[in-house]
């Protein structure tokens, strides 16, 4: 370090966060693609299957753009675990129907999912665990719960 480095003076959570974060990604899709799903996809069949909901929904649950949604999808469609259909309730929307072959590989993700949640959290003592869930449940529902309005998003990619 240089006499010129700034000295931190708080944890950087960024880090701590991002890197977890990320490595646990990684894992999960490692663990997914034995089973030939996405992350992506495992999302859209879970909450597709919670109620009949529109690309649109689906893609503001998973946190993806229009352009990832619809080869998401189309993806789902190629595999035959979900397809497109007119919406029961609205005729000019359509909704994301998941087939009964992918209720059953969602099911079979959704296990993968949360043995890789069950791994990274076993890897701590109980009472660790227990207070680490808490405090990020505390975040995420509370001061890190909202993004911050107008503030250009981290994923995007500059144009």
């Amino acid at each position: 370090m240089t006499a010129m480095a700034p000295t931190r003076t708080a944890t950087d959570l960024s880090f701590l966060l991002d890197h977890t974060s990320h490595v646990l990604r990684t894992r999960m899709a490692a663990a997914l693609a034995e089973i030939g799903l996405t992350a992506r996809m495992h999302c859209v069949l879970v909450h597709a299957l919670e109620e009949e909901r529109t690309q649109i929904q689906l893609a503001e649950l998973g946190d993806m753009d229009k352009t990832t949604m619809v080869v998401t999808v189309d993806a789902l469609e190629k595999a035959g675990y979900a397809e497109r259909r007119p919406s029961s309730t609205d005729r000019r929307a359509r909704i994301i129907a998941v087939t009964p072959e992918g209720a059953g590989v969602a099911r079979r993700s959704q296990e993968i999912v949360d043995g890789v949640h069950r791994e990274a959290l076993g890897s701590l003592p109980d009472d660790e665990r227990d207070v680490l869930v808490r405090a990020l449940n505390r975040l995420a529902t509370g001061h890190l719960g909202t993004p911050v309005e107008g503030a250009r998003r981290a994923r995007e990619r500059v144009r």
